[in-house]
């Protein structure tokens, strides 16, 4: 299992425990699974997919959590597909480092629906 925390500069966008997650990287988009290599990765337009872990609560819920209201995952700002939570970014970066994963982005003008 891995533990993920995503911040933008407004906030905690999501926090939680997840089985694994897909990042949009710079020269194509990549998946972190538990016992990944350390890494530090720019991120681009597109979307951060968090799979949640079995019996997880899911987007930025669950025992301590710390997930804000204001921050957290929504149906404007997220969507729940085939168990993956899709977080709509702009561009950051992503560190890995035994099993735990820290995300700053921006997510500035982002259409969250999906539709351009």
């Amino acid at each position: 299992m891995l533990r993920i925390k995503i911040l933008s500069p407004t906030g905690l966008v999501y926090e939680g425990n997840v089985a694994h997650v897909t990042f949009p990287g710079e020269i194509g988009s990549f998946s972190v699974y538990p016992s990944h290599a350390p890494i530090i990765s720019s991120l681009v337009t597109g979307e951060i997919v968090c799979f949640p872990a079995a019996g997880s609560a899911g987007a930025g819920s669950g025992a301590g959590s710390g997930a804000s209201s204001y921050g957290s995952p929504s149906a404007s700002s997220a969507a729940d597909f085939g168990g993956g939570i899709k977080i709509a970014v702009d561009s950051g970066f992503a560190e890995v480092r035994q099993d735990v994963i820290t995300v700053c982005v921006e997510q500035n003008n982002i259409n969250y629906n999906g539709n351009g």
